[in-house]
């Protein structure tokens, strides 16, 4: 379709239609594309500049917002404008990056900048996939290089069914959350959060969702015929003869680097190897025309790499000395800090997770709000990786992209295992120091965060642990790595993280540093990260077998009870009055749902339990011929009103309160006494006789026999 100088291609994709546009709004970006599901539109544009002079890396920012006017709402806060990005917004930033960035070729370093921002959004169909699609055909469409079309799709299974791109409701339902990035060849990015699902049904939820990528490419490639610039860039000239001078003057040294074990002697060795090199080729006496020290470390980073995976492949050796699918050695520990609610910490090698677990109540709770309707959680996770757990000194600031990334994954594995609210209505709160890093430390924040929270006595259904699995590939030949290092992570192939229980899978993520990998090893990977979870496991249960029977004494205590919903003005009481004595008496907090929940916190168990006592009196029902202590609270000429439950008076009428005449009420009661009085009748209107006479007679009765 084409109507003045704008283009757009369609199809319908998971049943609805699928539209990408180009040519009509921001036309001066390099490339910039409308894309449209339903009713929700995501603009997505890129622009690029000029490198920086002394440039080393390729500088790719992206950035996803979600406006809310979108959805017909106001920002939420004072200032009623979109200020920082919400977690939701990074997360999805990170999506977009991971499945791009490996598809620009090496050796460019270009400013490009990549934007996509949400329009509409129709409440059924989250944005976050079509900003994907759209940054992948904006960059497509543009002048710069770029080996897509990639595309993206997310992936639920309910009832054992696959659903392509579920809306909200459904992902409600399911037992899994995937997303997916590729191109028409392979896939490069896998996100997962599951319900302990097999890796049968992760992998072929992986090739379901192939399908629709491969067909949405074909869509992108379509609207590049149409509209695509011609690309703008000239790769560097190869530098063989360099390379080849490097190689034998350094190449053995590497060698000699890469077989140290430790992590920081190994470190300073290699570092030793850049240190000579930078004194010979970064010289004042160097010639004019030599060859850049930013080109000379970019060869002697390949160089390194290439020596590190030919001793993989070759040798089935690995920098540390360990074999392909050696773990390193495991210590677990818990209860380490005395007054927090539960701690642990987890070491594997040199990477080191210290995870400390808090309960708390329904106030507790984090109150999201974006274009969805606000919604709160129960359970966070928080990961934190300060300069000190790799020994290095960097500036400190605000909580990084990766370090929210991380979390979010560590909170997916750990979140499907934990028990119901109504089984434990705890808000829970998690946080994983890493205080060594060498390799995957969100995976050692999984099994310390299971740690911790079954060390704070919460009764997760199951032990979950997680494993890093990485690839080496050469000549035609690939070799998997598990519980990768840092520097493996950096020169190898895929960084695949994989979490879960004996039963299943929890969370998955993958970021590959090449093209893309195929089914087959997916599978691979899946498989052989099972052993290996299974293998942690066995560690972890060793130091904790079980979840503790109870919470820590210095955890709130929490109550519940259910009322008639129809007596939660009593427990209120005018003004907030009754609640707020509860509250004043035993020290506890009051938390009441609409449908009748009322949960009672407190720091001690006897103040959890008078305030439940105190709510059970005010909402008991008032039974006739039961006698109660009564508190009188106002005198008539007739009678005197008497308070038998908090909030419910009845009238004890003159003539039933003594055996003897009464000629005035005030001769036998006085505000506030506390009296024995039976209920002798309840009217159509609620309204109750009393009669303390009657109560009298009973009691007597009762102590005589």
């Amino acid at each position: 379709m084409s109507v003045l100088g704008q283009h757009s291609v369609e199809r319908v994709i998971g049943g609805r239609t699928l539209r990408i546009e180009t040519g009509r709004i921001a036309k001066q970006a390099a490339g910039a594309v409308f894309v449209t599901y339903g009713e929700t539109v995501v603009l997505c544009g890129v622009v690029t500049g000029a490198p920086r002079e002394g440039i080393d890396f390729f500088p790719l920012t992206v950035d996803y917002r979600e406006k809310t006017y979108a959805a017909g709402k106001f920002p939420g806060g004072f200032f009623k404008r979109e200020a920082r990005p919400t977690q939701k917004e990074i997360l999805t930033m990170r999506m977009i990056d991971r499945p791009l960035r490996p598809l620009f070729p090496d050796g460019f370093r270009d400013e490009v900048l990549i934007q996509t921002m949400v329009l509409s959004a129709d409440l059924e169909n989250d944005p976050d996939i079509l900003a994907m699609v759209g940054a992948s055909a904006a960059v497509t469409i543009s002048q710069i290089p770029f080996s897509g079309p990639s595309a993206s799709c997310r992936v639920a299974y309910v009832d054992g069914e696959y659903i392509l791109n579920p809306t909200f409701e459904q992902q409600e339902y399911s037992e899994m959350e995937m997303v997916v990035a590729g191109h028409k060849d392979d896939i490069n990015m896998i996100e997962v959060g599951a319900a302990e699902v097999s890796e049968k049904v992760v992998a072929d939820g992986v090739a379901f969702a192939h399908k629709a990528i491969i067909e949405i490419c074909e869509m992108v490639s379509e609207l590049h015929a149409k509209v695509g610039k011609e690309k703008a860039w000239t790769p560097p000239p190869a530098n063989d003869e360099l390379r080849a001078e490097l190689l034998t003057k350094y190449g053995n040294r590497f060698k000699e680097a890469r077989k140290i074990a430790g992590k920081q002697d190994r470190y300073a060795a290699v570092k030793a190897v850049y240190s000579d090199a930078k004194a010979e080729y970064n010289s004042d006496d160097q010639p004019a025309d030599a060859a850049s020290w930013n080109t000379v470390r970019d060869l002697l980073d390949v160089i390194e790499g290439e020596i590190i995976a030919e001793r993989v492949i070759k040798e089935e050796i690995r920098s540390d000395g360990r074999g392909l699918k050696d773990i390193r050695a495991i210590e677990c520990e818990v209860g380490i800090l005395p007054r927090v609610h539960g701690s642990s910490l987890f070491q594997r090698g040199e990477t080191q997770s210290f995870c400390v677990t808090t309960l708390g109540t329904g106030r507790d709770e984090q109150v999201v709000d974006g274009l969805t309707e606000e919604y709160s959680k129960k359970f966070m996770l928080h990961y934190n990786f300060p300069p000190l757990c790799t020994g290095e000194v960097k500036r400190l600031g605000a909580t990084s992209r990766r370090e929210i990334g991380h979390g979010n994954l560590a909170e997916k594995a750990l979140q499907y295992v934990l028990p119901s609210p109504d089984k434990f209505p705890y808000t829970i709160r998690l946080v994983s120091e890493i205080m060594e890093s060498t390799g995957s430390s969100s995976m050692a924040s999984i099994c310390a965060g299971c740690l911790a929270l079954m060390d704070a006595g919460v009764p997760i259904r199951q032990p979950v642990a997680g494993i890093s699995v990485g690839m080496f590939a050469s000549g035609g030949e690939h070799r998997l790595v598990l519980d990768i290092l840092g520097e493996e992570d950096h020169f190898g192939e895929m960084d695949f993280k994989v979490a879960g229980t004996q039963r299943g899978i929890t969370a998955v993520q993958l970021d590959l540093k090449g093209h893309g990998i195929s089914a087959d090893i997916i599978e691979e990977t899946l498989v052989l990260a099972k052993e290996a979870r299974m293998n942690i496991l066995k560690q972890m249960l060793k130091a904790m077998p079980a979840p503790r029977k109870d919470t820590s004494p210095h955890a709130p205590r929490i109550l519940t009870v259910l009322v008639d919903p129809e007596k939660i003005g009593r427990v209120i009481g005018p003004g907030g009055k009754y609640i707020k004595s509860i509250e004043a008496a035993t020290g506890a907090k009051v938390e009441i749902d609409n449908d009748g929940k009322i949960a009672v916190s407190c720091l001690s168990q006897a103040g959890a339990e008078e305030a439940i006592n105190m709510i059970e009196a005010v909402t008991a029902e008032v039974k006739v011929g039961k006698i109660y202590s009564g508190t009188v609270r106002s005198l008539k000429d007739f009678g005197a009103f008497i308070e038998v439950a908090p909030g419910t008076d009845g009238l004890c009428h003159i003539s039933e309160l003594d055996n003897e005449y009464v000629r005035n009420v005030d001769e036998v009661v006085k505000i506030g006494d506390t009296v024995r009085v039976k209920v002798l009748s309840i009217d159509d209107q609620g309204r109750i006789k009393l009669s303390r006479k009657a109560a009298s007679e009973e009691e007597s009765t009762a102590a005589a026999t």
